[in-house]
């Protein structure tokens, strides 16, 4: 695919129908003339750009992610210094995603649902899993191989998302950085059983 074809508007207008189309109702839900229809291209059009369905959706969840990864990037860099504070910060920008009334669960977990045995998105999808564990590691100056709390802040944020798609819960993710927050801090003088509510 040349760099024009990548740029064009009209690829732009169908990824934006798709991602609207696919999160919103499902994948396997969203016929590709429905797609075609929305966009208001050709078929011909459509299959210049993408020459399958699942090409349109790799492509879809390919946007997601660079997407979600810029937008959450800066806004750690913008909210903290430290790398506490940072990784603390990242639990908000969460929060505000999960909490929002038009969340309807991650992206990755529901395609990785509809289309598990597909290799091209599934490539798309672990390539977005990977991206949490080596921002965290980033945000702490962890270097490789002391992985435990990071993937224990990993699992705090799956948690979250779950909890906030499954059970609609709209804390979620501020009960996770709760959790994120004493495993940052273990020196954290916490209260004796006897002392809890």
């Amino acid at each position: 695919m040349t760099p024009e074809t990548k740029a064009s508007p009209v690829r732009e207008r169908l990824l934006t129908t798709a991602d609207l189309l696919f999160y919103a109702e499902g994948i396997r839900a969203v016929g590709i003339d429905r797609v075609i229809n929305d966009a208001n291209v050709s078929r011909s059009t459509m299959y210049v750009h993408f020459r399958t369905k699942e090409d349109l959706v790799a492509a879809y969840l390919r946007r997601r992610t660079e997407t979600w990864r810029a937008h959450v990037e800066a806004e750690v860099h913008a909210r903290a210094g430290d790398p506490g504070g940072r990784v603390l910060a990242l639990f908000d920008v969460f929060h505000e995603q999960l909490s929002s009334p038009a969340y309807r669960g991650c992206p990755f977990v529901n395609a990785a649902a509809e289309y598990p045995h597909h290799d091209g998105i599934q490539a798309v999808i672990a390539h977005h899993r990977q991206w949490l564990p080596d921002l965290l590691r980033r945000l702490l100056q962890q270097p490789a191989g002391t992985d435990a709390l990071i993937a224990a802040l990993v699992q705090l944020i799956d948690g979250a998302i779950t909890a906030a798609h499954l059970d609609r819960d709209v804390h979620a993710a501020a009960t996770a950085r709760s959790t994120a927050a004493l495993l940052l801090d273990p020196q954290r003088e916490r209260p004796l059983a006897s002392d809890r509510p």
